[in-house]
């Protein structure tokens, strides 16, 4: 069994929610891809926006062993990670919290399509936070939208309309930023960046962005 099939596996207790964890867990193409780029942290990972804990549970099931912490401000959905995911795995645990308010911390970070619920300043905001908890040698993952004039933002567009009307994520209007804005935020920050599309087989304008903090000795060799 793929590691897709036993993460989804934890949410049998709803038929709703297991049937939303197979689709996410099977197509979401930033698993897979964020499970390869922690795959042996030795760093502990602040999982913002962690939702129902998917994420975190894809991760175990992939053989990610590190200690996750995971900060959702939907407190039913942090519940259900707790009830669901974090009883079955050690060196886990959800909170209740506001990414604008990200508790003390220093290691990895995943942020997956959080920042464009915020108002801009407030993604200003998170992107400062993040990048502070970024460990030597850790990263940032963070999964967003861009901005831009193609058939796939307005797809994503078209999406997010559908998710706010569900009730599944109780956000207002969305605000996505353009590329050169995010390349903009870190450039002089001493921090890495790199930006590569995240789509799979989505019809979503997704990209996922890479924030990496270097080891003291990768910043002075020899």
């Amino acid at each position: 069994m793929n590691p897709a099939r036993r993460a989804a596996g934890r949410f049998r207790t709803s038929r709703f929610l297991h049937g939303y964890a197979k689709g996410k867990a099977g197509w979401d193409p930033a698993y897979p891809a964020v499970a390869a780029l922690l795959q042996g942290s030795p760093r502990p990972l602040l999982d913002v926006g962690c939702g129902i804990g998917l994420l975190a549970a894809y991760l175990r099931e992939s053989g990610c062993t590190q200690t996750i912490i995971g900060i959702e401000p939907d407190a039913g959905k942090a519940s259900t990670a707790n009830d669901l995911v974090a009883s079955h795995y050690p060196d886990m645990e959800f909170h209740s919290g506001d990414a604008r308010a990200l508790p003390e911390f220093s290691g990895d970070l995943v942020v997956l399509d959080v920042l464009h619920y915020l108002a801009p300043s407030a993604q200003a905001d998170i992107l400062q936070a993040v990048s502070a908890r970024i460990a030597p040698g850790g990263r940032a993952l963070i999964r967003t939208a861009f901005r831009d004039s193609s058939w796939r933002y307005f797809a994503t567009l078209a999406e997010e309309a559908f998710i706010r009307a569900s009730g599944w994520v109780r956000r207002g209007r969305c605000h996505f930023s353009a590329r050169s804005e995010m390349e903009n935020f870190f450039r002089g920050s001493g921090l890495s960046l790199s930006i590569r599309p995240m789509w799979g087989k989505t019809p979503f304008n997704s990209h996922l962005v890479e924030i990496r903090r270097a080891l003291p000795d990768d910043l002075f060799p020899g």
